[in-house]
């Protein structure tokens, strides 16, 4: 098992307190401590997996005498039936740890195997799928992590890794008597030289501002599909060119055929299905 960043681990150490794992009167009081078994992770449904390090370090952290051996790795295809790992030791250690295992695992394929449909979607494009920061709160190491296991790319992991003037900071400083075109030149004065400086646009004439000001990355944002041809149109190579905003599998092809470097997607971690994935316990 590859070493997980501290915060996951702090997510999983107050996954299990919230589940009161150490306190459960089923398996504590029904199931003998020398009840020895076998878990075997199933996949129930098409897709991609994601999350077996974090499925080990929840079973470990439960009992760090089980054994846990991958079948699979992440970024692999599932299909039904398909034998993800096997979980040996404690039986009740295995149940106690089994839901909170599922519960990663199960968010985290969904989210890969949503972003893969995305990236087959558009397959032979230049563009990128990419995730925002549209993520469950404390998962978002986990969620963009499940993003790369799909195919798809990173946007900004934080508020630290880039400059983003978003609709609202423009109207902020609309209140100085700043236009678009002067707050990206703003952001290029002040940034150091290390960091990208991206606006968000609604209209031609917003491309054609953001252009003129030299912004390294244009978003394009709730356009609709011809109005963002004439945007690169405008643009050509002189930015890198980014589609956001209200964006499907019905459209996104369409999305990625009018050139856009990037797609960004929020639904890939803010309202992901999970993948049916199941335990079930055997006895030899």
């Amino acid at each position: 098992m590859s070493q997980l960043p501290p915060e996951v681990y702090n997510l999983i150490d107050a996954s299990l307190t919230e589940d009161e794992t150490f306190n459960d009167p089923t398996t504590g009081l029904l199931i003998p401590p020398d009840i020895t078994g076998v878990g075997i992770l199933r996949a129930k449904a098409v897709g991609v997996l994601a999350g077996l390090d974090v499925a080990e370090a929840v079973f470990h952290r439960v009992d760090p005498g089980l054994l846990f051996e991958p079948l699979m790795a992440d970024g692999d295809a599932l299909d039904h039936g398909s034998e993800i790992a096997r979980v040996e030791g404690s039986a009740g250690s295995i149940l106690r740890a089994e839901r909170i295992a599922l519960n990663f695992m199960q968010r985290m394929s969904g989210i890969a195997s949503d972003t893969n449909r995305y990236v087959q979607a558009i397959d032979g494009c230049r563009a990128r799928i990419v995730d925002t920061r549209k993520t469950a709160p404390g998962h978002r190491y986990l969620d963009k992590y499940a993003v790369r296991m799909g195919g798809g790319h990173n946007h900004r992991l934080n508020l630290a890794d880039g400059i983003l003037i978003k609709d609202n900071h423009i109207e902020a400083l609309g209140s100085r008597e700043m236009g678009l075109g002067d707050v990206v030149r703003l952001a290029l004065e002040k940034a150091s030289h290390t960091v990208k400086v991206e606006v968000e646009v609604e209209s031609l004439t917003g491309v054609k501002e953001a252009l003129d000001a030299g912004a390294h990355i244009i978003m394009l944002d709730n356009m609709p599909v011809p109005m963002m041809q004439e945007a690169m149109d405008i643009i050509g190579e002189r930015a890198v060119v980014e589609a956001s905003g209200g964006i499907n599998m019905d459209t996104v092809r369409a999305v990625a055929e009018t050139g856009v470097h990037l797609i960004s997607i929020g639904g890939l971690t803010h309202s992901t299905q999970a993948l049916d994935i199941s335990l079930d316990l055997e006895f030899p």
